[in-house]
């Protein structure tokens, strides 16, 4: 009977040990290690760490003014998925960067006016390069605004929704990064009736006209290099010709 109480005390006090190892190791690394990287005395970095001991989060007050203006947030072995600024120093997170699990850019999104709504996104393609911004410029919660970029990160086309309907009726081609041609949808069909034509530093040169909606220009408008209009062409039987042409 006392071998067996013997026994049973030794299993308790095996079991006490285990559930307070267990309990050390929770405080030892699910805990928040605050850091004073400048050495003023006043602490500026907060680090987040799971149970196992990973970094999950750090917190940072990056002009020492006491208020947190970025977090980053990791996965795994501090792998980077997301990173969150105040870039005006506000105390609000106005931008946020969104990584890959390879800890590659992906995403920028911005409360660009301060509204407290995100309303500019920046995408990226597998090298990092920026690839299209989408903007929200009513802020009512839809892309209104679309920018292309080329390889080289060179804006390349930009569509816009101008009357804020979820349809684009405005299409501006850039060549060199320099406005080529403008297209416009007057008539709510998503298909293009006028083109505005540019040279040199957005020199307007012609603009093409498609008066009756059947896909081809029928009144053309000639400009100098001043921007003056000087001729004006008509095809009044849709032909695909001009049959009177006005001098200016």
């Amino acid at each position: 009977m006392t071998k067996n109480i013997f026994f049973n005390s030794l299993r308790l006090i095996s079991i006490c040990f285990f559930i307070l190892n267990a309990l050390s190791s929770s405080v030892v690394f699910a805990e928040v290690a605050k850091i004073d990287s400048n050495f003023d005395g006043k602490m500026d970095q907060w680090r987040h760490t799971t149970t196992d001991g990973m970094i999950s989060k750090i917190e940072h007050d990056t002009n020492f003014d006491g208020i947190i203006d970025q977090v980053e947030h990791f996965v795994g072995d501090k792998v980077l998925v997301k990173a969150e600024f105040d870039v005006d120093k506000n105390g609000k997170m106005d931008q946020i960067q969104h990584y890959s699990d390879q800890g590659k850019l992906e995403k920028i999104e911005k409360d660009s006016k301060n509204t407290g709504k995100f309303d500019w996104k920046e995408k990226f393609d597998d090298n990092e390069k920026i690839e299209r911004v989408e903007i929200d410029e009513n802020g009512d919660g839809k892309v209104d605004i679309w920018q292309y970029f080329d390889s080289n990160q060179k804006i390349k086309q930009t569509d816009y929704d101008t009357d804020f309907n979820g349809t684009t009726d405005r299409w501006d081609y850039f060549v060199s990064e320099k406005i080529e041609r403008v297209g416009f949808d007057t008539n709510s069909d998503q298909i293009p009736d006028q083109w505005q034509f540019f040279k040199g530093l957005n020199v307007l040169v012609k603009i093409e006209n498609d008066t009756n909606f059947d896909g081809k220009a029928d009144r053309w408008e000639i400009f100098n290099s001043s921007g003056k209009l000087t001729r004006i062409e008509m095809d009044r039987n849709f032909d695909g010709k001009p049959d009177m042409v006005q001098e200016q």
